[in-house]
């Protein structure tokens, strides 16, 4: 994936986000795989970036975990390649913790008024309502968009929620109360920055519940 731009002179120095995992790691759909997930920009104007992330297959969701993980972020100076292996490995070892939150957020079943609570701070994260109201509400971001994604419990739930955003399509009404339909977040950092808060709020309620 890469930033959208209007120059296309510029199109192959503009910033990049790559998902990379084990070609070992080959699972049935509906499973998951942990990625290292690393921003780069061509023409050295922003570090190095990587961080661990789940990608789910049968959504395609690729999400990035929260700020309990490795962060890490390397200049384009000096002896870049074996920063970046050293990087990679560093985010490897945070796997086997990512895989802990994620077993718990599946653990955990949430009621209707737990589900509600989760996609209304989502909702927060996407729209600043201080500006305008958001195009549509909790229940919207709750809607299944497959049969496997009915469960109730955090993660799912979390996935979900995590799709409607990022994905867009929702079916909803602007301020003046025509209808609309939400548009997909495109822009790389933008996504990211929703996609670590979205982690870190469904981990604060496994916290909360647990």
């Amino acid at each position: 994936m890469q930033t959208r731009v209007r120059d296309d002179g510029k199109r192959e120095h503009t910033k990049h986000l790559l998902r990379l995992r084990h070609v070992d790691h080959v699972v049935d759909v509906g499973q998951e795989v942990n990625e290292i997930v690393l921003l780069n920009s061509h023409d050295g104007s922003s570090a190095y970036q990587m961080r661990a992330g789940v990608h789910r297959f049968i959504c395609s969701n690729g999400l990035v975990v929260g700020d309990d993980f490795a962060d890490i972020r390397i200049p384009h100076k000096g002896n870049v390649i074996d920063q970046v292996i050293e990087g990679a490995f560093t985010v490897l070892d945070t796997f086997e913790a990512v895989d802990t939150q994620r077993d718990g957020m599946k653990a955990l079943t949430l009621n209707g008024g737990e589900q509600q609570a989760f996609a209304r701070a989502a909702l927060a994260l996407r729209y600043d309502e201080t500006v305008a109201p958001a195009p549509i509400t909790d229940t919207d971001l709750l809607s299944v968009r497959r049969m496997d994604d009915r469960a109730p419990d955090l993660w799912t739930t979390f996935n979900r929620v995590q799709e409607n955003i990022i994905k867009g399509g929702v079916r909803g009404r602007n301020a003046t109360g025509k209808r609309t339909t939400t548009r997909a977040v495109n822009g790389i950092d933008q996504g990211v920055k929703l996609n670590r808060a979205l982690w870190v709020l469904a981990e604060e309620m496994r916290k909360l519940k647990a």
